[in-house]
């Protein structure tokens, strides 16, 4: 099996696109080191969570993961029916509030 990043959840088949360069923290600090894609899909996938790039990060790397994950539904490699706000990523809530 692919060494993945520590921000990858294990039910995930996504491989990791590009080196780690970030941190993800949860809402009580415990926190998981990942590459973009990874990390934006866990930012989405928690509340109250928050992204710190790494000293030897690509430049934005923090506010492209920020930017991926407002996109992104929670758990986003979960099939089935998504309708309840929890489910749903945070641009579709708003778009859905502005209504």
């Amino acid at each position: 099996m692919e060494h993945r990043c520590p921000a990858a959840h294990p039910e995930d088949p996504t491989p990791c696109v590009g080196p780690v360069a970030v941190t993800v923290l949860d809402a009580v600090n415990a926190g998981a080191d990942g590459c973009e894609h990874h990390a934006a899909r866990l930012l989405a996938s928690l509340d109250s969570a928050s992204v710190y790039a790494l000293p030897d990060a690509p430049y934005g790397a923090a506010i492209r993961v920020f930017k991926a994950a407002d996109g992104i539904r929670p758990f986003c490699w979960v099939d089935g029916p998504r309708t309840k706000p929890s489910q749903l990523s945070h641009a579709e809530n708003r778009a859905r509030n502005s209504r």
